[in-house]
């Protein structure tokens, strides 16, 4: 007790008035000013900056027209498939014969297209309706290729058109080749049923893929055109794959959604 009087006493003498004040070294200075410039950076960006947010969806590389599913119009035995898989058919070609009771039949395409898949073989019996292939609708060789994003209805109405698109595709090496650029085209308005989808890609598995979260909206994405590249696609990387990509292959869509202020998600 007795030494902190003395402390006391010792602080009010007069003679302790003419000390000179110690500043902040310069040390702390530093400091202080790196904060406050920070600080200051930190509030323009949320004034004035932006955040970018992406939206991942399964898709698939088709012709916007998409495919169609033949059916046997009898109930027979297959005997002869009159065209190869990836072959390019005219409308009313003749594909399948199929033998009846009452005779030899003839399965014809509905549309121009590249035949996709044939389910049916030869010996193979087949009743009336049945699936027995897939047609690809395509407007010629040079018809160029889309995507179809399938997005859950939940999260379809934040994509804007417009809105610019990377694409994962497949059968191409990403690390090595890049992914190909698009834009959103359009947005489908109402929810896709497993059937729909199936009747457009011409593919029950991939109806059922799709689909498999619940009904989606498909997101049509246009791809951008490279006369320089081997595909004729942009990549994001200068020549992207040295072959080109087919039809129905599948493929991942990042969309680049409407970037949001930062001050809008900072602020309650």
């Amino acid at each position: 007790m007795q030494f902190r009087q003395q402390a006391l006493s010792k602080l009010q003498s007069p003679e302790q008035l003419d000390l000179p004040v110690r500043f902040a070294r310069p040390q702390g200075l530093l400091v202080l000013v790196v904060t406050l410039v920070v600080m200051a950076g930190a509030c323009f960006w949320a004034v004035t900056g932006s955040v970018a947010s992406t939206l991942d969806a399964p898709g698939i590389l088709t012709h916007s027209r998409g495919s169609y599913i033949l059916q046997s119009p009898v109930s027979g035995q297959i005997t002869e498939v009159l065209a190869d898989e990836g072959t390019t058919l005219p409308r009313d070609a003749p594909l399948l014969k199929v033998r009846a009771q009452d005779g030899e039949h003839l399965v014809r395409t509905i549309d121009a297209g590249r035949l996709t898949s044939v389910t049916a073989t030869i010996g193979a019996v087949v009743t009336t309706g049945a699936d027995v292939a897939s047609v690809e609708r395509t407007g010629g060789s040079d018809d160029p290729l889309v995507a179809l994003l399938y997005v859950a209805g939940s999260k379809a109405a934040s994509v804007p058109v417009g809105a610019s698109v990377d694409l994962t595709v497949q059968s191409v090496p990403s690390q090595q080749y890049g992914v190909l650029r698009g834009k959103v085209a359009a947005v489908g308005r109402s929810a896709q049923t497993e059937q729909q989808i199936t009747r457009f890609l011409g593919d029950a598995q991939l109806g059922e893929q799709f689909s498999r979260h619940g009904r989606p909206l498909a997101v049509v994405v246009r791809i951008e055109r490279a006369a320089s590249t081997e595909s004729g696609y942009r990549w994001s990387s200068s020549d992207g794959p040295p072959y080109g990509i087919g039809s129905m292959t599948l493929a991942t869509g990042s969309v680049r959604l409407t970037d949001q202020r930062p001050i809008d998600w900072l602020l309650p």
